[in-house]
């Protein structure tokens, strides 16, 4: 079959140079004369941006983290919107992991963890309980890693199952996130405020869905 899809190949090659930056890649339809150029001097950063380009980012400054561990490279950009959606998108050597893996739980755990600690320290938590969802509610993050000998769920490599790479993710992630919270504090505290609304409106939702089902037990009863 050699009929190719102009736009599948479009989107992939948007994408590699997204994740390879200053590479500079062309694409060009000589059926139909369509032609792109790609080339992103901030990669990753660029991609976040081009991400929420429909979105309305809480603040303008895209965080960019970057680590290496044991031959591991980790490279991470990460930008909250005032949408409620979460758009989190997992690489392991240039491939896209569809349902993540070690690397994004990596991520999510060390994401959890910073904020919390940077939240409680600040005291800016209320009599609220916050979880991970909350922090991640309007969250777009690319995450990648290079690993020298990567291992997949399956041949599609949907999944990274490398076990060393989870406590890699998250000690870096960690470190650069409080580094961050410290030298930008306003940044730091309107994410933390973003968390607590996310909160509030979910236990709010809790509480309406419980009135519904207690006034429908008492509907039944009588």
């Amino acid at each position: 079959d050699i009929k190719f899809s102009y736009d599948v190949l479009h989107k992939r090659l948007q994408e590699l140079a997204f994740l390879t930056p200053g590479v500079l890649i062309r694409i060009s339809d000589e059926r139909s004369g369509q032609s792109d150029e790609f080339h992103y001097k901030d990669g990753i950063q660029e991609f976040v941006k081009y991400l929420n380009r429909t979105e309305d980012p809480l603040y303008p400054e895209v965080v960019n983290i970057v680590g290496e561990q044991g031959n591991v490279q980790v490279n991470i950009a990460l930008q909250h919107s005032t949408g409620h959606l979460e758009n989190v998108r997992a690489y392991a050597n240039n491939v896209y992991n569809s349902e993540g893996g070690t690397h994004l739980s990596g991520f999510r755990s060390a994401l959890t963890r910073s904020i919390n600690s940077y939240g409680k320290r600040q005291n800016l938590f209320k009599d609220v309980t916050l979880t991970g969802d909350d922090f991640r509610e309007g969250l777009t993050a690319i995450i990648t890693v290079c690993i020298p000998e990567p291992q997949f769920e399956s041949q599609t490599k949907i999944k990274l199952t490398n076990t060393d790479v989870e406590g890699i993710v998250t000690s870096i992630v960690n470190d650069g996130l409080n580094r961050f919270f410290e030298e930008n504090p306003t940044i730091g505290k309107i994410i933390v405020e973003k968390g607590v609304n996310a909160a509030e409106a979910r236990e709010a939702a809790k509480k309406a869905r419980e009135m519904v089902r207690r006034k429908g037990a008492l509907t039944i009863g009588g």
